[in-house]
């Protein structure tokens, strides 16, 4: 018995070999992004429900950037706080502002993807770029930097949605890795040519990707997935790239309780339920070979079987593992974080494990 765990165990050590330097590689490995400034017409989409203090900081960010002709498409989803107020008065402040209001709908009620519908009609421009109403540009060169990567064929651009550090925290340690190695992953297989997923804190894609899936129709039903739902649909080889590049990135606010983020954990797992069946299967694998690196050599230590082997193998996967991350890490300038990995990974391991089995129990919460 212990001699066929030792072989899984050195099956699972392959396996992760595979994603972390194989597949994960394509994009850990790759050369430092460079763009070439274009000047397409861009309608940045922000849709809010209840996000006044958010607006109020982050809309005049997006209206001061450094692109010749954009629009920004503000769409207030029925909130019921001061956010269509503060909506109005940057319409009148801002020439380049659309507003969109949207109402409570029967059919919809409380559906993001319903309000999003309606600001993508809403827009004049072909190219839109999405942001979330509680997130903001690193630069003025936001919309330059992700609308420079748009082709004839490259019609849906992949970005980067980061969040803020947080001094002293390590809750904020685990979201910043989980969010870097979650961009390794869609960026990796975006590259690889199978792109799966994108986060709607920063992506982009021309209008009529969106019409021909029927827009959200095809997964209406499921309140969450307006983004990585969307392109797990709409996204293949020939019409998806990416954007890595320091100036594109989009910060955002991270939770700051344990409980908070494991609900908002709840509902990225329960959306990915929904991506196509060879998504899935690679998902899974990945994070089943985790929990088994995790688990098999501890029962093989624990009897000391071949211990000098099973050491070796822990080292060895470790080593390339933390090199491939750790280059996705400089990219995405989330070094610190790095210098916890194997501390991180358990947590992240058995958070995963705790979410799959209390999602099996029970509905996760969705769109506010």
């Amino acid at each position: 018995m212990l001699l066929i765990l030792l072989c899984l165990f050195i099956a699972v050590v392959v396996v992760q070999f595979l994603y972390y330097v194989v597949f994960f590689g394509k994009f850990s490995f790759a050369k430092p992004q460079t763009s070439t400034p274009k000047r397409v017409p861009i309608s940045v989409i922000v849709c809010a429900k209840n996000e006044e203090e958010n607006v109020k900081n982050f809309v005049p960010l997006l209206a001061e950037q450094n692109y010749p002709d954009y629009e920004i498409v503000l769409i207030d989803d029925a909130s019921s706080d001061e956010t269509l107020e503060i909506f109005e008065a940057f319409e009148k402040q801002y020439f380049n502002i659309k507003l969109v209001k949207v109402e409570n709908n029967e059919a919809f009620w409380g559906n993001k993807k319903f309000a999003l519908t309606l600001g993508i009609k809403a827009a004049k421009n072909e190219y839109l770029l999405f942001t979330d109403a509680d997130c903001y540009p690193k630069s003025n060169d936001w919309i330059k930097e992700m609308s420079a990567q748009f082709t004839q064929q490259k019609t849906i651009v992949l970005g980067y949605g980061a969040y803020e550090k947080i001094k002293n925290s390590f809750l904020n340690k685990i979201i910043r890795f989980e969010t870097l190695l979650t961009a390794t992953q869609y960026f990796s297989w975006a590259k690889l040519g199978k792109p799966y997923m994108g986060v709607g804190r920063n992506m982009a894609y021309k209008r009529e990707e969106f019409f021909k899936v029927r827009g959200f129709m095809d997964h209406m039903k499921i309140r969450s997935g307006d983004d990585d739902l969307f392109i797990n649909q709409a996204a293949n080889a020939k019409n998806t790239t990416v954007c890595y590049t320091p100036e594109s990135f989009t910060f955002s606010k991270p939770k700051t309780t344990f409980k908070d983020w494991f609900t908002q954990k709840r509902r990225h797992v329960a959306t990915a339920q929904h991506y196509k069946a060879s998504d899935r299967t690679q998902l899974a694998i990945f994070y089943a070979t985790q929990l088994l690196f995790l688990i098999l050599p501890i029962i093989l230590l624990a009897f000391q079987f071949q211990w000098i082997i099973v050491l070796s193998l822990i080292g060895f996967r470790y080593l390339f593992a933390w090199l491939s991350l750790g280059f996705a890490a400089g990219k995405l300038k989330e070094k610190d974080v790095i210098y916890w990995f194997p501390i991180i990974e358990i947590v992240l391991i058995v958070t995963q494990l705790n979410v799959f089995i209390t999602n099996t129990f029970s509905k996760p919460v969705q769109w506010k």
